[in-house]
């Protein structure tokens, strides 16, 4: 269906029904996330592709690596290193000094998309003296966006930004100690790279897989319905060590949900909070 501007419309019967196509081709269940968010995508992505919904469904059951392509756009987020700078400030004076007395520590990064968040992070380690001792598991439901994680190179021009980021955490070294330039690219140095394991994990039907003492989710289940949230904070807090700590971002919060009761609040602007029982 065509709508105003040419842009293209689809009823959420369609919507559900490719839904439905994806998990049979996949195995990948989308039906927790927001329903209007989801409808605002494909829609975004039809327009974008010039096909119909007829044409959507044809290519996800026919076209080599199709789906994979389709749902890297439906659910990857736009990302970058050291997005909302203030909150790694946070994590250095709040969170760090804690994990700073674990011999081992564990950390997930949760819908990590193209993997800047989990290199933000071992950058901060390092700094702290405790990347040695650190590991990361940098898990999304995208396989597409997980290759570019693995590879670790980022374009020039998201480098500049992301140096600007970067010097608002108070750093102790230059932004360009972490990568190697090259030609129009950059690479994230080996020994962050080798601190991170990318794997496919859908929060929506996957279960716990280790404990943590650190998870980062941030900006992620604003796209969920209420009971995937619920469903994915109760794994979570399943998958946290007594202590340990959950980052949820700036846009979400456990203020509506049953189990915050089990949490402190150590930061309320960017929701980073402590497991207590």
């Amino acid at each position: 269906m065509v709508g105003i501007n040419n842009s293209i419309l689809i009823e959420y019967d369609d919507l559900e029904s490719i839904i439905y196509l994806l998990k049979n081709v996949t195995e990948i269940d989308l039906s927790g996330y927001s329903k209007s968010s989801l409808k605002r995508r494909v829609e975004r992505f039809l327009q974008v592709e010039k096909m119909d919904v007829v044409d959507l469904k044809n290519a996800i059951v026919n076209v080599k690596d199709f789906h994979n392509y389709f749902i890297q756009e439906l659910v990857v987020n736009v990302t970058e290193m050291f997005r909302d700078p203030q909150f790694y400030v946070s994590l250095k004076k709040n969170v760090i000094p804690y994990l700073k007395t674990y011999p081992q520590i564990r950390i997930w990064s949760a819908g990590s998309s193209t993997g800047e968040e989990a290199y933000s992070t071992t950058i901060l380690l390092n700094e702290m003296g405790i990347l040695e001792r650190s590991f990361i598991y940098g898990t999304d439901i995208s396989p597409r966006a997980l290759e570019i994680a693995r590879k670790g190179v980022y374009s020039l021009n998201k480098i500049k930004s992301y140096t600007e980021n970067y010097l608002q955490t108070k750093p102790v070294t230059d932004f360009s100690s972490h990568y190697t330039a090259m030609y129009d690219a950059a690479i994230i140095n080996k020994e962050y790279r080798s601190k991170v394991l990318f794997s496919t994990h859908n929060l929506v039907s996957d279960g716990a897989f280790n404990e943590f003492q650190l998870i980062m989710c941030r900006n992620v289940m604003i796209y969920f319905d209420k009971e995937l949230q619920e469903r994915v904070l109760n794994l979570f807090y399943e998958s946290l060590s007594l202590f340990g700590f959950l980052c949820l971002g700036s846009k979400e919060s456990l203020y509506a949900h049953d189990i915050k009761k089990n949490f402190k609040v150590i930061d309320k602007q960017y929701n980073i909070y402590q497991k207590i029982k």
